[in-house]
């Protein structure tokens, strides 16, 4: 039995001193419940409302007073035209708009009185709760103000849902697996490729060739550039022909953009190369590090509005994120490429980062 106790001692020693395997033990059910229990939210929040008013009465005035006061709608923004309303959905500000009739009040007991809830329906299952909430809102206000026993002509928001006025799921999760994918299979593939020369003893061969070390970190990555764009095509091809989704905005700024962001992808995987010393880990790192995050955190299936804000930072540091919302704004909503410049800068920057830190990392020695 005593011999029995000192192999159990044993064990335990192996695991301390195996900083990896302490990670996953203790750090991954940490960093699960957080993800699951702050990222994972379908609940309306932080919604962005624009108000198209003409009448400005003091029923508009109150109802428009209710929603902001609301948890959930936050009035972020007044327009005086439709095109200004148009404009600000195509620069994502907004995801709701309310737009009254004229002479709101006065039309109100006779029928005439009409409101309409203008929602961005790139994600079908958020932009039905959103005019749910705020129909709800609306019908209580006017509860308030039939007087007791009485009753009125009811007002029925006109819902209308631009982008995606079929409610097709898929317009909503297309964008999203196609970085999920390309991040995926890029990182992932590129994790393992300095790695695997440090294992089969290959590495020698390059350090002692003439090609800098910037050449040798590119070189690895332009296969994989190569075949990621043979599956950029195959996605974009179903996407289309099977799944229905139409590319309404400009095809060359979704291919090039998509060729952006694959090489942020490639440049991800070559860091994580340079910084790992076997293959396992490097897909260990390569797997915990972008799957879960991408998934979660990305916007892909949960609305990053309804996260705390300390997930909000963490979710602006993940390429898959940026990438979603390009492709959601130029292949759903059909916007023209002056709406995406942000978020194309911040995938440029990335790339140039990770490719500068990999420089950096990339050991021109063996140990």
């Amino acid at each position: 039995m005593k011999q029995f106790f000192v192999f159990i001692r044993k064990e335990f020693y192996h695991i301390f001193r195996d900083k990896r395997t302490m990670m996953i033990l203790l750090g991954m059910p940490v960093i699960e419940i957080i993800l699951f229990g702050f990222a994972i939210s379908t609940e309306v929040k932080n919604v962005r409302v624009a108000v198209l008013d003409p009448s400005s009465d003091f029923l508009t005035r109150r109802i428009i007073d209710r929603v902001d006061a609301s948890e959930y709608f936050t009035i972020s923004l007044r327009v005086h035209n439709q095109q200004q309303m148009d404009e600000a959905f195509r620069k994502g500000d907004i995801d709701l708009a309310l737009v009254f009739s004229e002479q709101f009040a006065g039309n109100l007991y006779n029928g005439d009185a009409k409101v309409q809830l203008v929602a961005d329906a790139t994600d079908p299952n958020m932009a039905v709760s959103r005019t749910n909430y705020a129909t709800g809102i609306i019908a209580a206000v006017q509860q308030e103000l039939l007087p007791e026993g009485a009753t009125g002509s009811t007002i029925v928001p006109d819902v209308r849902l631009l982008y995606n006025p079929q409610m097709k799921s898929a317009y909503n999760f297309v964008p999203g697996v196609m970085g999920l994918i390309l991040m995926l299979i890029c990182a992932m593939m590129t994790s393992i490729s300095i790695v695997r020369e440090k294992e089969t003893g290959t590495m020698e061969v390059l350090l002692v060739s003439p090609m800098k070390p910037i050449y040798i970190i590119l070189a690895k990555a332009v296969p994989y550039f190569v075949l990621s764009f043979v599956n950029l095509a195959t996605i974009l091809l179903l996407s289309v022909f099977v799944l229905h989704v139409p590319i309404a905005g400009n095809f060359f700024v979704l291919i090039l953009v998509s060729l952006l962001f694959i090489f942020v992808s490639l440049s991800l995987g070559l860091l994580i190369s340079t910084v790992t010393q076997n293959q396992i880990a490097a897909m260990l790192v390569s797997g915990m590090v972008l799957l879960m995050p991408t998934t979660l955190m990305s916007g892909m299936i949960f609305p990053i509005d309804a996260m705390s804000a300390p997930l909000q930072v963490i979710s602006s540091i993940l390429p898959a994120r940026w990438y979603i919302e390009i492709v959601r704004k130029v292949m759903i909503q059909g916007v023209s490429v002056v709406f995406v410049l942000k978020e194309i800068a911040i995938l440029a920057l990335m790339a140039f980062v990770l490719i500068m830190i990999s420089l950096k990392k990339f050991k021109i020695r063996l140990e």
